[in-house]
């Protein structure tokens, strides 16, 4: 009997060392990761932060907790793959949006659950005008919507449907509108696995009720981060940097529109710094561009000026991470900084204080009491005798006065009457006798 025992024991012992140890949840570690508002790079950032800090206190869930409109195509591409390389279990919990690109990086997760009132899709690509995106862009996106929710075992024509208006499905929505799936559409195309009221009934469903729960919070500088690299933020910050520059230059000293500007110049490196866009070589060669200007000042050609924008624009369009973006927003930039100067210049009448250190602005003129030369009109009348020929200049004798004269005619011979018929500052004209 005894030996009976022990057998049992044994083997009791045996099936609790291959069971999995968390099998109902409890002690098991669930990383729950915000994605609300806006899709930027600063959200990137963030997120890839939250992932590494779940994967290193070895997670066995992380749910991503969205309520998000969509943003940044190029953001949410790296969103995706950043998801789909992480080796812990995620799940997609749409509360209550995944809108546009937010509807992209749920589709990266391995299960996808919704609230009651939740939707999901629309996903079609627009420019920064809120118009839809070339046929390019949209080739683009259409291929990559398609391609993750197969990769998942998900309808891609569903996927197709979200983006372009052209496919048909008839029982999901309208012909001509884009696919907005409802929490219940999504369950029955099997691109939600469930309903549930709210974060606490999923853990529920999922198993996990008694877990430790752990929320990844954004920090201060990536609550920074994610304002500043907003697609909306970025061309106000750099119209406010030129714009402020540009005063500064009308101003005496270094006053308040020189320190606005180089704050918001600061605030955008910094926030591109944190979201993990601008590197050091971006931070270096803007400081090289500023070197470059101030040394314009001091050095003749105008080439160290202009290799010093080049690297100051330069800086900015690398730190920013989207090209045609950042291109735009310095374009918008420097639009404001040329009108800001014509208005200065036409309506206030100012000019560039920097520049009177450069340009001799002080003139000696007949309004500040300087003569170049004495206009001696009192001669005209008067008669002479030539000492010299003229040829035609020569050298006249009037009153026992020389004088150096200009004949009217080619030629006058020595000591010819002549009377005086013109002055002009210095000229004075003779004519013969």
């Amino acid at each position: 009997m005894r030996r009976v025992l022990i057998a049992i024991c044994m083997l009791a012992a045996v099936i609790l060392s291959v069971l999995p140890a968390q099998a109902d949840g409890k002690g098991a570690n669930v990383y729950v990761i915000p994605i609300d508002e806006t899709v930027e790079q600063g959200l990137y950032a963030y997120l890839n932060r939250a992932i590494n800090t779940a994967e290193e206190n070895n997670a066995d869930l992380i749910i991503f907790d969205m309520d998000t409109l969509g943003g940044s195509v190029d953001a949410a591409l790296k969103i995706g793959n950043l998801i789909s390389n992480t080796n812990t279990d995620t799940v997609a919990f749409v509360n209550p949006l995944a809108i546009s690109a937010g509807a992209y990086i749920a589709f990266h997760s391995d299960e996808i659950y919704m609230t009651p009132t939740a939707t999901m899709g629309a996903s079609a690509p627009i420019d920064g005008s809120g118009n839809t995106a070339g046929e390019k862009a949209e080739s683009m996106w259409l291929a990559a919507m398609a391609g993750v929710a197969e990769d998942h075992g998900r309808d891609p024509e569903i996927a197709k449907a979200m983006v372009t208006k052209s496919i048909d499905l008839p029982d999901l929505k309208e012909n001509g509108k884009l696919l907005t799936l409802t929490a219940e559409q999504a369950v029955q195309v099997h691109y939600s696995e469930g309903t549930v009221k709210n974060l606490d009934a999923l853990l529920i469903k999922l198993g996990f009720e008694d877990a430790n729960v752990h929320t990844v919070k954004l920090t201060f500088a990536e609550k920074i981060a994610r304002f500043i690299t907003h697609p909306v933020v970025v061309p106000i910050l750099l119209s406010i940097a030129s714009l402020g520059l540009v005063l500064e230059l009308y101003s005496p000293g270094f006053g308040v529109p020189g320190a606005m500007g180089l704050s918001a110049l600061l605030l955008f490196f910094f926030g591109h710094y944190v979201a993990g866009l601008a590197g050091y070589e971006s931070i270096i060669l803007f400081v090289l561009g500023i070197i470059l200007i101030a040394a314009e000042f001091f050095l003749a050609g105008g080439i160290a000026g202009l290799l010093g924008t080049v690297a100051v624009i330069g800086s900015i369009i690398m730190a920013g991470g989207n090209l045609l973006h950042m291109a735009i927003s310095i374009v918008i930039a420097l639009f404001l900084s040329i009108l800001a100067i014509i208005i200065m210049l036409k309506v206030f009448g100012k000019r560039m204080n920097i520049f009177k250190k450069l340009i001799l602005t002080d003139s000696t003129n007949t309004e500040s009491g300087y003569v170049s030369n004495v206009n001696r009109l009192e001669l005209i009348g008067r008669e002479g005798v030539t000492v010299t020929p003229l040829r035609p200049s020569g050298t006249v004798k009037v009153d026992e006065e020389r004088l150096d004269v200009v004949a009217e005619g080619s030629f006058i011979e020595n000591n010819t009457k002549v009377k005086v018929v013109k002055v002009e500052g210095s000229r004075i004209v003779v004519r013969e006798l």
